[in-house]
């Protein structure tokens, strides 16, 4: 089974066009690079609208059939970041292991990462991680927690994930 992934970046400017997407693109070149087994992308550009949100990660998840979502934007301090709002309200259980471990790795490169509210949480089969907005940020972020993932979706039951081992080991426990 391919797994289906969902990419989405959540930022007003990028949604109007006034701006390329740079991260959302280096969340996919970044997958492109450590997974080995087949996937499809299903990719986003949304602003940051709270319902909007919502709406997205439902359609992915229930509609679409991801087994992973991958966010970009929308989890600083501002008024309008709201992901990780968005992100609870959807999800059944939520692991902010994802978060800490994230920001604890940022923390290495810039005082500022303790603004960050990156979490992570799982609808249904489908685990939802939200990243930094910053290309070089998602990249460390992806490195530290990706290992993990692979697992976390074979334990709710989602498509089979596989890495390349000299990229990014994928941790399976073994039998």
């Amino acid at each position: 089974m391919e797994a289906i992934i969902g990419v989405v970046t959540i930022s007003d400017r990028a949604s109007r066009g006034e701006y390329e997407d740079i991260s959302g693109k280096a969340i996919i070149e970044y997958l492109k690079e450590v997974i080995k087994t087949p996937y499809r992308i299903e990719y986003r550009v949304i602003p940051d609208e709270r319902e909007l949100i919502e709406k997205t990660f439902k359609e992915l998840v229930d509609e679409v059939g991801c087994s992973l979502i991958l966010t970009t934007g929308g989890t600083g301090p501002a008024p309008r970041d709201v992901t990780p709002e968005a992100t609870e309200a959807v999800c059944e259980k939520m692991l902010p292991g994802f978060g800490e471990l994230m920001r604890r790795v940022s923390l290495e490169q810039v005082p500022t990462a303790i603004l960050s509210r990156q979490t992570a949480g799982i609808r249904k089969h489908c685990l939802i991680v939200n990243l930094p907005g910053k290309p070089q940020s998602i990249r460390l972020c992806l490195d530290a927690v990706f290992p993990a993932i692979p697992y976390c979706i074979d334990l709710i039951g989602g498509a089979f994930i596989d890495t390349y081992e000299d990229k990014v080991r994928a941790f399976r426990p073994s039998r």
